[in-house]
């Protein structure tokens, strides 16, 4: 109910007559106060405007003291200042105050009221009355609490309660423990330091054992503090914010003694080695274990030891501080009559680097001083003349750390001198008198605004904090006159409180972000966590190999962060990037380790240390769809079991830190080995082959793969210690292969259906990621809602992604356009983020769009309702199409669990190769299947995943191997009994051929392709030519296409050539490829091709691919068909993947460039391809051989045309046949291919 005490503006009835508060001069220095008699908890306010009028105060604040003096502002949500006000002049306007408050006196200030009116209040004030005990410390006193055993609590020990002080430092609590460890609960620098240390060591801040809690401690108001301690487990909790922990050194609530001190440490007839200082400050209601301490003092008991000077009541002097909210806030103060001089003192907190802090105005002519905060240093110089120098000193480091620190300023005619916190004066000297007459104004923050004579230029922003005991010249500035207007003139101040806040405590930057702070706002800085964004909520790295895989990344290690934005780190990892990705998971004990002379009472013990920690892996065996590790026991006379009663001699330890018995190859319930199950151990009579207890080495090794007990965590061994006996054991790597999450899919057939889960409790940071692929214009991909909060995101047309919410500072919205449309059918990636500091959106890679969030304003999102996927509560603007892998920060939805029992949804998707085909490379093809994709490399000359790994071979002397195209292609009805099994229509207007080679052999055949009607195609490293430097062993690759008469070569990217040919355009009947030696060489071929031929290649030949042929892949995979023949040493290498190729590598980031192309080492040379009767080593010949020369190609085309019946009679030219030989010159980009006895 509301208090019935005076005043009575506090509580005006609402009855007509009754006209409320409204002041002469409606402006923001206006206020309301209310004396509520006595210290109180304030659970609500009411208001309403004046009564019959058109007075109204739209919105307010509400300020509370115990004393009427040092008031401080009541934040809601830890951050929210103000209140709604009314609407009107009669309605009420009731807000219940979470937390509750208690004071005594409280203060209305409007903010903003009824434009057509004035400012006008009646007011009420709900709550109950507040119990309070005190006691006050000088500083120097103690308390000794010395309880009985039947107050102990059994299970827990608890210490409640309220400190209020303006020292930054000093003890609440101490307790010692029976082998001399203690508790500590002290104040240090305005925060609260709970110390765990271990014998009679000193406590350390910045030690391992303290944790630090709340800020700001010392401002003269009350605080609260619960300390929780049951066996190892403590919880602190300073002003409704907790902390959980172990406590160090197994230190129990059950070890300590029964005795407690407040205020100081307080030990008669013990030794204490280590002193902190006394608070000095007012405790109240101090409980321990439900007992009131204070009271048992009052009434003087025998538990209770004093020593010092403790009163009951709280008499703490009362100072009155100022804030500058603002840059422009300032405070002039008149300076005063000084024979020696004057002097200046104060005590100054802020956050700012930065800002005026104090500047002197003296008469035009004279010379003043400027002391400004730079860098969190206090600089003191002169304001400069015109033509003046500046001679500054600089004092203090680390300043704007929130703490008070003291200034005094001294000023006479010829210098200047300061001190900062009690530390040595510096002093600045001037060649010009300094004025100190009673014409001198000193001020405080920004400058005054132009026009006002100050003469004010400061080159930086006005000081931003708070200031309190302000002397000039000796006598203490009574701020409460300048309030009132008496003395002095201000602007923008808020007298009688400092208004700072620490915006770090708690901190919001997560996963171990470092927060710095100014007056307004917070900074994260997130270098090194692993995380990225305004509060280091969003993840790096992927969340498994299978992500990785789908970007198109190759086998290498990499981080994966097993939770996305959860609590869990990332961690190192190998990612076998096979055709399912597979995770391995390395520990410290990889090795075969011997075991001799281990027994049941003095067993092996073997614990292992894997690379992530049990938290990390278990999240990433959940996640995946099959986990194993390889376990070998080898063994001689070391049994696993006792055959006499089953006692286990030997065993493992997974997860659960359970005892494991069963074998590996064996279920869990088997209880038995692998040879076991088969029925084939040594003897039939024993469950593992370890159990027949052989005086000869035999092993148990198989592959465990029950994912709900991996990992293995420890082996034990205790049967190696009889004569003869030994033991060895090797445990491999976790393996973990795939992400189930990541093709966690559905898909939604109707606008009405959606998929509900849980509502999503995520007040401070959300984050939202998610693929989805559509034909639709538009749909909601999820919903959730609260009273007056929500969370939306949706597709609102084909090319624009929108994340709405509203938090309670009215409806945000954040968009991103696309380029193109978004309802392709191919999956998109959206991934949104919501925190104190702003929104985030993200569609696939394009530029996120952002929107910050108001400085002061409401940070929580407050949702009821449940979670819609797909749709929303009113079945309307529901999503057609896929939503896939939807996590809401970190954590997995299952989607398809729901689809499955929700009509209009089905679980999975299809269709991914419209979106993944494009890592299928090299002529690689994309295959679907119900959980993702593959790539069909069968007609690429690559292979793994992707298709990116060359098949590479190493040739040597003599080698060769021969490709048949007649099985390649298929047979026709009318084909040529002259074109063997080739398909007598066929003919090829185009190649592309590609390969690599490298070699130090010249000349050599790369490459000969023959023809049923002698027609061929050759490509020669030759002795003649200008390339100096193809032949000196480093690899090339080449890539040679013809489209009809134009011919293109290109070599490692640069060296590029062109010809055209006048005639021939179709290579007909294509018959053979043939690498290395020829070994049926025809008189078809020309001299240097019929040289080449002979003595073959010997080197690295690579990623050969002839038009959809694999030539070299066929020839080197097992079990060739009959298309392919090998003849000579001709081996599989990865002699083609070069540096940097595919090989596995390591990943130190997620975003890390791809990997690097292949190309020649050395020094790469621009070249062209020529053909040249003058003999120069080391050219890469290519060359275009047709039958006959330009005049007899178009008979030989005509032949071609012709019916087969005169082609039969005339038969393939036989291999005596002497021809002319046209070249094509490749020296030039546009050449011409004729006979060169012709005078080509």
């Amino acid at each position: 109910p509301p208090f019935s005490r005076p005043p009575a503006p506090a509580h005006p009835p609402r009855t007509p007559g009754a006209g409320g508060w409204t002041p002469r001069v409606s402006n923001r220095d206006q206020w309301l106060q209310i004396d509520l008699g006595d210290r109180v908890a304030i659970t609500a306010v009411a208001t309403q405007g004046g009564y019959g009028s058109s007075d109204w105060v739209t919105s307010y604040v509400l300020m509370f003291s115990d004393s009427g003096r040092n008031w401080k502002l009541y934040r809601h949500e830890e951050s929210i200042a103000g209140f709604p006000g009314n609407a009107n002049a009669d309605s009420v306007v009731r807000h219940r105050l979470r937390p509750p408050m208690e004071a005594r006196h409280l203060r209305f200030l409007p903010s903003a009221w009824n434009r057509d009116g004035r400012i006008g209040m009646r007011v009420e004030v709900y709550g109950c009355p507040f119990r309070s005990e005190v006691i006050d410390f000088d500083g120097k006193s103690s308390v000794l609490y010395r309880f009985v055993q039947s107050t102990r609590s059994p299970v827990k020990d608890t210490i409640s309660l309220k400190f209020k002080t303006t020292q930054s430092d000093g003890l609440l609590f101490h307790r010692r423990g029976r082998s001399g460890d203690c508790i500590t609960l002290e104040l240090v620098k305005g925060r609260l330091l709970l110390f765990f240390n271990s014998g009679n060591a000193a406590p350390s801040p910045s030690g391992p054992d303290g944790v630090a809690l709340g800020s700001l401690l010392d401002d003269q108001h009350w605080h609260s503090v619960l300390f929780e301690h049951a066996r190892q487990l403590v919880t602190l909790t300073v002003d409704r914010h907790s902390r959980q922990f172990q406590a160090q050194g197994q230190l129990s609530h059950m070890d300590l003694d029964p005795e407690i001190s407040f205020g100081g440490i307080l030990a008669p007839g013990k030794s204490v080695t280590f002193q902190r200082k006394h608070f000095d400050g007012c405790l109240e209601n101090i409980n321990f274990n439900g007992e009131d301490i204070i009271d048992l003092a009052k009434r003087h008991r025998p538990q209770i030891l004093i020593r010092g000077n403790a009163s009951f009541s709280c008499s703490q002097p009362q100072s009155v501080p100022v804030t500058f909210p603002s840059s422009r806030s300032h405070l002039v103060l008149p300076g005063t009559l000084a024979q020696d001089g004057a002097s200046i003192s104060f005590q100054f907190r802020t956050w700012n680097q930065a800002g005026l802090l104090l500047s002197s105005w003296p008469p035009h002519g004279s010379t003043g001083f400027l002391l400004t905060l730079r860098d969190g240093a206090l600089r003191l110089g002169l304001s400069p003349s015109p033509g003046q120098a500046r001679s500054d000193v600089t004092a203090g480091v680390g300043l704007n750390d929130g703490q008070w620190h003291s200034v005094s300023l001294t000023v006479q005619r010829d210098q200047l001198s300061v001190v900062v916190d009690q530390a040595g004066a510096l002093t600045v000297r001037t060649a010009q008198p300094l004025e100190t007459h009673a014409g001198s104004a000193y001020l405080f923050g920004g400058c005054l605004p132009p026009g006002s004579g100050s003469g004010c230029e400061a080159p930086l922003a006005g000081f931003q904090g708070c200031l309190r005991l302000i002397s000039v010249n000796a006598q203490e500035v009574d701020l409460i006159s300048v309030q009132r207007g008496v003395l002095g003139n201000s602007s923008g101040l808020r007298i009688d409180s400092c208004g700072i806040l620490d915006r770090c405590s708690p901190n919001r930057c997560e996963h171990g972000g470092r927060c710095s702070q100014s007056w307004t706002a917070f900074h994260c800085n997130c270098t090194g966590t692993g995380y990225t964004g305004a509060t280091c909520h969003h993840p790096l790295y992927e969340q498994s190999c299978e992500a990785y895989k789908h970007r198109g990344e190759s086998s290498g290690r990499y981080y994966i962060d097993p939770d996305g934005s959860g609590p869990l780190q990332p961690f190192p990892a190998f990612c076998n990037m096979t055709d399912i990705s597979w995770t391995v998971m390395q520990h410290n004990g990889s090795a075969l380790t011997r075991v001799k002379g281990a027994d049941q009472e003095n067993a092996h013990w073997a614990a292992f240390q894997y690379e992530a920690s049990l938290e990390q892996l278990l999240a990433t065996i959940a996640h995946a769809g099959h986990c194993q590790q390889l376990l070998e026991f080898h063994c001689r006379r070391s049994r696993l079991r006792d055959s006499r009663d089953g006692t286990p001699l030997s065993w493992w330890v997974g997860s659960t830190q359970g005892t494991r018995t069963y074998r590996p190859g064996s279920a869990p319930e088997a209880q038995m080995c692998a040879c076991g199950l088969a029925g084939n151990c040594a003897d039939s009579r024993d469950r593992c082959n370890c159990d027949a207890d052989q005086d000869e080495w035999t092993n148990d090794t198989a592959v465990l793969s029950y994912k709900e007990h991996l990992p293995v965590t420890r082996i034990v061994v205790a049967d190696a210690a009889r004569p003869s006996s030994a033991a060895a054991y090797k445990l491999g790597p976790l393996l973990c292969q795939g992400d189930r999450s990541f093709w966690n899919s559905a898909s939604f057939h109707t606008e009405t259906s959606y998929l509900h889960f849980p509502t999503l409790h995520a007040e401070l940071s959300a984050d939202v990621s998610f693929f989805f692929k559509t034909r639709a214009s538009s749909g909601v991909f999820l919903e959730n809602l609260g009273i007056t909060d929500f969370i939306s995101l949706e597709l609102r047309s084909p090319m624009e992604v929108a994340f709405s919410f509203d938090v309670g500072n009215g409806p945000c919205e954040v968009t991103v356009q696309a380029p193109a449309p978004l309802n392709d059918d191919r999956w998109h990636l959206v991934r949104a983020e919501r925190n104190t500091k702003e929104a985030w959106l993200q569609v696939d890679l394009l530029p996120p769009g952002t929107h910050a969030a108001p400085e002061d304003g409401h940070v929580r999102l407050q949702l009821n309702s449940q979670l819609f996927v797909g749709g929303t509560a009113t079945r309307q603007r529901g999503f057609l199409g896929c939503i896939r892998s939807l996590q809401l920060n970190g954590k997995t939805l299952d989607l398809e669990e729901r689809a499955q029992v929700t009509p209009g949804v089905e679980p999975g998707c299809r269709g991914h190769c419209s979106t993944y085909k494009r890592l299928c490379r090299n002529g690689g093809r994309c295959r679907e299947r119900p959980r993702g994709f593959s790539c069909d490399c069968e007609l690429s000359a690559f292979s793994g995943p992707f298709c990116t790994q060359e098949i590479s071979a190493l040739f040597g002397a003599g080698s060769s191997v021969t490709y048949n195209f007649h099985e390649f292609y298929p047979l026709s009805t009318n084909s040529s009994p002259h074109a063997a099994s080739f398909h007598g229509d066929m003919t090829l207007a185009g190649e592309m051929i590609t390969f690599s080679f490298q070699t130090r052999q010249t000349p050599s055949l790369l490459l000969y392709v023959d023809s049923f009607y002698d027609e061929y195609l050759s490509v020669i490293l030759a002795n003649n030519g200008s390339l100096q430097d193809m032949a000196v062993g480093h690899l090339h690759a080449v890539k040679i296409s013809r489209e009809e008469g134009v011919v293109s070569v290109e070599v490692d990217q640069e060296a590029r050539s062109q010809v055209s040919l006048s005639s021939g355009t179709e290579f007909n009947a294509v018959k053979s490829l043939v690498l290395g030696k020829i070994l049926e060489p025809g008189r078809h071929v020309d001299e240097d091709t019929a040289q080449a031929g002979a003595r073959g290649f010997s080197g690295c030949l690579s990623a050969l691919q002839f038009e959809r042929a694999a030539p070299l892949k066929a020839a080197l995979r097992p079990g060739r068909s009959g298309r392919t023949s090998v003849q000579g040493p001709v081996t599989s290498s990865e002699c083609g993947a070069g540096p940097g190729g595919d090989a596995a590598r390591e990943h130190t980031h997620a975003r890390a460039a791809g990997t690097p192309g292949r190309g020649a080492m050395g020094t790469a040379r621009r070249c062209g391809l020529t053909v040249s009767l003058a003999p120069s080593p080391g050219v890469v010949a290519v060359s275009i051989f047709v039958l006959l020369c330009v005049a007899a190609v178009a008979v030989r085309l005509y032949q071609h045309r012709s019916p087969y019946t005169a082609t039969e009679a005339e038969g393939p030219r036989k291999q005596g046949s002497s021809v002319a030989v046209p070249r094509c010159e490749l020296g030039g980009q546009d050449a011409t291919c004729g006979d060169r006895q012709a005078g080509f």
